[in-house]
């Protein structure tokens, strides 16, 4: 259903009562000194919607160091690359000598696979070398070290003189960010009669078959899937389930992941979250929150999707956003697998929005490790490049699997696991998809309607989708075509009457009342259009979100506040947020002259013809940083007639 975005309106006509707004403006205000010693309780932000996450293998990557391929059991290395249950010697060596060519391509954030130090065995005829199945959570594998390097974090962490060290100073020379796979679901399978054996720093700390302090659940496997508490509590293909009400168990997670945050890890992928209870995440997300305030975190709910109650709970309360499968399957049968109903059923996905506390923060992407590749499904290069296009500018953080933009797939038994992580192969910077990600990444960063702002269908039909994005006065229109050549009579843009020039063809096109007339969309097409607007400029920038309010067209919501950048209390001064959907509100406001100092808060709403809603509750309040960008994320408060 194509919405229409509230009307704007002059909020001249709302006067104050000035007594009222006194009382509120009085509070305890501690002295400068404590308002600035206070500034490290309060989130600066890592702006994670304008990256573009490349995910990749790191055993299938790139060898750099063939020295340390055999490992400590030559037996799980396959030299051949036959074997798809071995490794093949990819290593961090390999990511450091790829990163010019990833930086080029775009990529501003790297997913690797977990760096861990994994079992060295076999089980069911596969080695560890997705990651998965770790025996120490405070070690490098040292596969992927140059060999005879300590994998010690311990015993390296003043020095920092290991190739993770090397390739996050090399990352970070960049400008590029580093996210780091993790699992606190499980450690390893039964191999050879040895199961869930975990140690912290080569020291022996747990044993599933010798579980004398509790660490572990022993519950068997999981029977049924529709069972919370088995999901919860039950094995997950044979892998030793941690107890997560163990406080031991909880400390060593914790303190391990904090000692790889101070290494310089950005940001954190976590592993099987549906299979542990919400509590627990809620204590994890808050401790890594409270030791690196600006770390990014998303988790993998397989097959969450709007429609899933318990995952989209999962989402706005958590305090981490997940991996948007909904957004995949939607792709995948539209663009892979030619559904009948086509772009309507991705345009569903995004109608379920509002149900999300943040739905601009999903990860979004067409495939990954665990599923056929997306041209395994459709080998048409041309769909896929209407696929990356489509995740590339609508809403949310689009991640690339390695090697989509060199076409990588194997089909053998459909491309599913282990086929769908085949060897990278080829490095060919001039290739289609490899242009395209770089233009549309650019794109990204460039023009905040696309990381930040409302999408806007504007054309829907199976075949062809056309949609708007759009954050303050800065627009991108998209047009795609999973069809045959076709001519639209007109189709609404939004951007400014004039010449424009397509993004990703450099076509120009002649826009007029806001319209495109007798628009030709090449077969398996994909048009982009950007105008950029003014960029909101300050010494420190909030960036708001407001949750939970229920606005009808003509209402507006804003931030009212005791400091002159909201007004000091006079709502007709009030900074206004933009409509993102119907459950979310955004703004970026700027903080000059408050920079650095405790102010006080709360939203309402304005509504025209109507005095002013507030919201009902005692103010919030918040230490402005002195500099850099600062999130704000709230759910509104039922509002108190004024």
């Amino acid at each position: 259903m194509v919405q229409t975005p509230p009307s704007q309106f002059s909020p001249d006509q709302y006067k104050v009562d000035s007594a009222q707004e006194k009382v509120q403006a009085i509070i305890e205000t501690p002295p400068s000194d404590t308002e600035i010693g206070l500034e490290f309780l309060y989130t600066r932000d890592i702006e994670f919607r304008q990256e573009t996450i490349y995910f990749l293998v790191v055993d299938r990557f790139y060898d750099g160091d063939p020295d340390n391929s055999e490992g400590a059991n030559s037996e799980l290395y396959d030299p051949t690359r036959q074997d798809w249950g071995k490794y093949w010697g990819g290593d961090l060596q390999g990511v450091i000598e790829k990163l010019d060519y990833l930086k080029n391509m775009g990529v501003t954030a790297i997913w690797l696979t977990p760096l861990f130090e994994q079992v060295e065995e076999l089980f069911v005829g596969n080695a560890a070398l997705h990651g998965y199945w770790t025996k120490d959570f405070k070690r490098l594998n040292p596969r992927y070290i140059a060999d005879g390097e300590n994998p010690s974090l311990n015993a390296t962490q003043e020095e920092k003189n290991t190739t993770f060290d090397r390739l996050v100073t090399e990352l970070h020379k960049r400008n590029m960010k580093l996210v780091l796979d993790i699992v606190c679901n499980h450690s390893s399978p039964d191999t050879s009669g040895s199961k869930g054996e975990l140690y912290d720093d080569g020291v022996k700390i747990a044993d599933f078959n010798d579980d004398v302090n509790h660490w572990y659940h022993h519950y068997g496997e999981v029977q049924n899937w529709e069972d919370d508490w088995q999901v919860q509590n039950c094995e997950l293909s044979g892998l030793a389930t941690f107890n997560e009400n163990n406080t031991e168990y909880r400390q060593y997670i914790k303190s391990a992941i904090k000692q790889w945050l101070d290494r310089g890890v950005d940001a954190l992928r976590v592993d099987t979250v549906k299979h542990m209870p919400i509590w627990f995440w809620q204590e994890f997300t808050g401790d890594m929150s409270n030791h690196k305030p600006d770390v990014f975190i998303f988790g993998e709910w397989i097959y969450s999707n709007p429609t899933d109650e318990r995952s989209v709970e999962f989402v706005n309360h958590s305090g981490m956003t997940l991996l948007d499968f909904g957004l995949c399957v939607a792709i995948r049968a539209a663009l892979a697998q030619g559904s009948e109903m086509g772009f309507q059923t991705i345009q569903y996905i995004f109608d379920q929005d509002y149900r999300y506390n943040g739905a601009t923060e999903l990860v979004t992407f067409i495939d990954n490790h665990d599923m056929s590749r997306f041209q395994s499904l459709n080998p048409d290069p041309a769909m896929l490049k209407v696929a990356i296009a489509l995740i590339m500018t609508s809403r949310g953080i689009p991640c690339i699997y390695y090697g989509t933009e060199q076409y990588l797939h194997d089909d053998t038994d459909g491309g599913n696991d282990p086929y769908n992580r085949p060897m990278m192969e080829n490095w060919d910077t001039e290739s289609e998809i490899y242009r395209c990600i770089r233009l549309l990444s650019g794109l990204r960063r460039l023009n905040p309607a696309i990381s930040m702002g409302s999408h806007w269908a504007k054309y829907l039909t199976p075949d062809i989708y056309c949609y708007v994005r759009r954050y303050r006065d800065s627009v991108c229109f998209v047009a795609l075509n999973r069809g045959g050549e076709v001519t639209l009579p007109e189709v609404e843009t939004e951007l400014p009457d004039g010449e424009h020039t397509c993004v990703v063809t450099r076509n120009k096109y002649e826009v007029k009342d806001g319209k495109i007339y007798d628009l030709v969309l090449e077969e398996r097409g994909v048009l982009v259009f950007s105008h950029v607007g003014e960029r909101i400029k300050a010494q420190t920038i909030v960036r708001v979100q407001l949750n939970g309010v229920d606005t009808k067209p003509g209402e507006i919501i804003v931030v009212t506040g005791d400091c002159p950048e909201l007004g000091n209390w006079d709502i007709s001064k009030a900074y206004p947020l933009e409509y993102i959907n119907s459950n979310t509100w955004s703004a970026e406001i700027p903080f000059d002259e408050s920079a650095g100092k405790l102010i006080a808060y709360k939203y309402a709403m304005w509504r025209e013809g109507r005095s002013p809603l507030r919201e009902n509750l005692v103010n919030r309040r918040w230490v402005i940083a002195k500099e850099g960008t600062v999130k704000w994320r709230d759910t509104w408060a039922s509002g108190r007639e004024s």
